[in-house]
């Protein structure tokens, strides 16, 4: 999936002499009969085969048996799809869901929210910790590392979308999207979270590199709430706002639902050894 970064590179570097660029791609992929595939389905998919071999590699280097990493497929699976469905339902449209609850299911019709995802990952990766007797914050530890990745892949999604944009720019690189009917230029919001995503990621692998597979508990986790949400809450400054009761309020929701994550993650960093280190990922426990 990466190879579109290089595409997107030149496809801008062919209007040098703009004082924007054109987005006009087409969000499907192709069609057959009342199937299709589209680049927000597709990267979303490749978010959790990459995460998949990420987490394998991590696995086999810590001695971790795969049968656990099959498991923790499908529970991160859910977490993600209900915590990001649920989570733009209620914190974003509740006027129009809660009255029709039955189109919460229909997630092809609507949004999902990042932060509602991470709610949903946090529960799941719980429940997942009391079945298969493993350490809750190792687990969360190495899972941010892919969920950084995922992020990146998914802002691409939003992207070849023309969804989840800024607001106007006279920059040389903003992005007129021509599927949404704009006419002037805006902040490519998505790009700017991608790449910190991406930076992200990057920065994270260096730490468990860094630690040689064994990092203080707590860390990455801490490291990934504050980066990650300290970030949206800085781009969402120049976003326009998803939806119209946000226009009115100082920080909108976006922000506001990130401050307890950046809260956590500093918590997190200035005091893992709030946390006990168990050198074993996986042992047995009596419930």
């Amino acid at each position: 999936m990466l190879y579109i970064l290089p595409l997107l590179f030149l496809h801008i570097l062919s209007y040098p002499l703009l004082a924007f660029i054109t987005w006009s791609i087409n969000p499907e992929i192709f069609h057959v009969g009342i199937f299709s595939v589209r680049w927000y389905g597709l990267l979303f998919a490749a978010s959790f085969v990459l995460g998949y071999f990420i987490m394998r590699k991590i696995f086999r280097h810590e001695g971790v048996s795969l049968q656990k990493l099959d498991h923790l497929t499908w529970y991160m699976i859910f977490g993600t799809l209900i915590g990001a469905r649920l989570g733009h339902c209620l914190f974003y449209e509740p006027d129009f869901y809660l009255p029709n609850p039955v189109e919460i299911i229909k997630i092809w019709n609507g949004g999902l929210a990042s932060h509602g995802a991470a709610v949903g990952i946090l529960i799941a990766l719980y429940v997942f910790s009391r079945f298969e007797h493993c350490s809750y914050v190792w687990i969360l530890d190495r899972i941010t590392i892919v969920v950084a990745l995922s992020c990146f892949l998914i802002r691409m999604g939003n992207l070849m979308n023309s969804e989840i944009y800024g607001i106007s720019t006279n920059l040389p690189w903003g992005f007129v999207f021509v599927r949404e009917r704009e006419t002037i230029p805006r902040h490519p919001t998505q790009i700017y979270e991608a790449f910190s995503y991406l930076i992200i990621f990057i920065v994270l692998c260096q730490i468990y590199r860094k630690n040689k597979g064994n990092p203080y508990p707590g860390v990455l986790m801490g490291a990934f709430f504050v980066l990650i949400f300290v970030v949206r809450f800085l781009i969402e400054f120049i976003k326009e706002n998803q939806v119209a009761f946000e226009n009115g309020m100082l920080l909108n929701m976006g922000q506001i639902l990130s401050i307890p994550f950046i809260i956590l993650g500093i918590y997190l960093l200035l005091r893992p050894k709030s946390f006990q280190n168990n050198p074993m990922a996986f042992h047995e426990t009596s419930d």
